[in-house]
């Protein structure tokens, strides 16, 4: 479930940021809203003994996988995750490392460990598990609720496009928010300190090469200037 950092203010006329989210408190309430529609539509006492059996057995709520960092940062990132699990079978034929003809043996990275783990089960067990995910005919996956609601949107369409008429660009149809601060000048005053100042001779500093630990260097000056990057075009025709 995805929802924005914030909404508009008890009146509709502004839009107030959320900084922070309070996760215990999302899961908790998540739980008491999920548990009580389920023992609401499901009027039996097996319903009723298993909702009481999980309010105590998760006082904590039922979301219990949240954690800070996590969240992909950029609109596009999000986008690429959700569509990825919508359209995406549940497991890719990759992760299913044998089959003897009675058992399935898969693997599966853990949240809580970050390491694959792998188990074996009877091939009724695994298809069980598969045919899961399989949702009705005309079952929608995707949902808009609150501001997003088709119905919701038409009553403050005029207010949403005045917004849309502040922004810097538009590109293909998607709102792409252009920051006004660089990089820079945002992390400064949230540090404290100049990311682009030396600490040592206190000078500006220029990026010179970038390392990652996986891919190793994917940016080196030197030897765009070895290939003549930054030579002219007179300079770059000669011998």
């Amino acid at each position: 479930m995805l929802a924005t950092s914030g909404g508009d203010d008890e009146s509709g006329d502004r839009w107030e940021y959320l900084a922070y989210l309070p996760y215990t408190l999302l899961r908790r309430q998540w739980q008491w809203h999920l548990l009580t529609m389920l023992r609401q539509t499901l009027r039996t006492e097996a319903i009723v003994q298993l909702v009481d059996r999980c309010f105590r057995q998760y006082p904590d709520g039922l979301v219990t996988n949240v954690q800070k960092g996590h969240v992909p940062a950029q609109a596009q990132s999000v986008a690429r995750y959700v569509a990825k699990d919508v359209v995406s079978p549940p497991m890719a034929v990759r992760r299913i490392d044998r089959y003897d003809g009675e058992r399935v043996t898969y693997h599966d990275r853990s949240h809580r460990t970050d390491r694959f783990e792998y188990e074996t089960v009877a091939v009724a067990t695994f298809i069980g598990r598969m045919v899961q995910h399989t949702m009705p005919k005309g079952f929608k996956r995707i949902r808009y609720y609150g501001m997003q609601a088709t119905k919701t949107f038409a009553k403050v369409k005029v207010v949403i496009q005045a917004a849309l008429a502040k922004v810097e660009g538009v590109v293909k149809g998607a709102i792409k928010i252009i920051a006004r601060l660089t990089y820079r000048q945002r992390y400064e005053p949230s540090t404290g300190r100049d990311p682009f100042r030396c600490p040592h001779c206190q000078r500006t500093m220029d990026v010179w090469r970038i390392w990652h630990p996986t891919s190793g260097v994917i940016y080196d000056e030197g030897e765009g200037i070895k290939r003549g990057t930054y030579a002219s075009s007179v300079q770059r025709a000669g011998p």
